[in-house]
């Protein structure tokens, strides 16, 4: 049997026996009600998993940080094992050490803002009179305003008001609770990681899902720990360039400058925004000309572009084999979703959803015809 399209016409000649056109590569595509409706719980899902992760950013966010740095740091108990030190002694040792890294940090980045915070009514003053510089360009915009009937509201420059400190503070630093959970959680999955994957390896009674799940595990703690330190030497590549800017330039403290550049570099966007305003003020205040302490946070400016669009997205695009649109929409995701912690999040978890494609759903990649 033949199908005919009611659009096509009979010719002449078909009841002589020529052949019919064809009509079935002209149907367009068919969409199957079971295709929708499983589209659409798919969507579901992934909106009310969304939510879910959003409402109880208090839970979610310290425990998936604490599993992600705990796999990135499961590699050095690994190692400290073989030299016969228990594993919940070297989750200690790990997580101690890293604190103290921290609390260096936090040690450099503390003792200049003791030091301005002292002197804040006197660096206050200051700031001000080198804002005088812009009452003339103000005064000429408000005779223009007045010459095309608009109303002048600015008649000189003045001191912005401080009540984003807080709310701003509170965005950035998550609470003392959030804190504890990280810490217990970190120490616990270092401390039975090892047990964790023999049981979850386990769970599975075919030896084929066992060497699958095998290579997964494995390749996404090597993935996540080559993360770890590749970021940690760019950061401290960013935050060595920033303190040598600043000792070149003249600015006050360059090596908690420096230190802070590093840290707040750990949190994509935000750290780099709030980093250049810092330097952009300690310039103006330290220097007699607004030209002159602006060196500083320019050039800073230069190594955050290099390092934030071409160094970063290369090496992490490359170990992923993504672009850097991708990288960065990640990066965007996890910060609206869960703030700068969640930007420090986006590409582990990113690394970690990429592993599972590749393991979980793998398929030939189609080849493009040759030219």
């Amino acid at each position: 049997m033949v199908r005919v399209l009611p659009t096509e016409r009979l010719l002449p000649d078909a009841q002589a026996g020529s052949p019919l056109p064809e009509g079935r590569s002209e149907l367009p595509p068919v969409i199957r009600r079971a295709e929708v409706v499983a589209f659409t719980l798919v969507a579901l899902l992934i909106i009310c998993v969304v939510a879910v992760l959003w409402a109880a950013k208090a839970f979610f966010l310290p425990v998936v940080m604490a599993f992600v740095v705990g796999t990135m740091l499961s590699p050095i108990a690994n190692f400290l094992e073989r030299y016969r030190i228990p594993r919940a002694l070297g989750a200690v040792l790990i997580v101690t050490s890293v604190g103290a890294g921290a609390a260096l940090m936090v040690g450099l980045i503390s003792s200049p803002l003791m030091e301005w915070s002292t002197q804040l009514p006197e660096l206050a003053s200051r700031l001000k009179d080198k804002l005088h510089i812009f009452d003339r360009p103000l005064a000429l915009w408000q005779d223009l305003q007045s010459m095309v009937g608009a109303s002048d509201k600015l008649t000189s420059i003045q001191m912005p008001k401080f009540d984003w400190v807080q709310p701003t503070i509170e965005f950035l630093s998550p609470t003392f609770t959030e804190f504890l959970l990280f810490f217990a959680t970190l120490v616990l999955f270092i401390a039975s990681w090892k047990d964790l994957r023999r049981a979850l390896i386990l769970t599975f009674a075919d030896h084929a899902a066992r060497l699958r799940t095998l290579r997964i595990l494995n390749e996404i703690e090597g993935h996540l720990a080559g993360y770890l330190i590749t970021v940690t030497m760019i950061n401290l590549g960013v935050g060595a360039a920033t303190g040598i800017i600043c000792a070149v330039t003249g600015m006050p403290n360059p090596a908690g400058l420096g230190a802070l550049a590093a840290t707040l570099n750990y949190f994509p966007i935000i750290g780099p925004v709030a980093m250049f305003v810092i330097l952009t003020v300690v310039g103006v205040i330290a220097f007699s000309t607004i030209g002159a302490g602006l060196i500083a946070p320019l050039a800073f400016v230069g190594i955050i572009f290099l390092e934030g669009h071409f160094i970063t997205p290369t090496i992490i695009g490359r170990r992923l084999e993504l672009n850097a649109l991708a990288v960065f929409m990640a990066l965007a995701f996890w910060t609206w979703l869960w703030g700068p912690m969640g930007g420090f999040l986006s590409s582990p978890l990113l690394i970690v959803a990429l592993v599972l494609k590749d393991h979980l759903m793998p398929a030939d990649s189609p080849q493009l015809p040759p030219d």
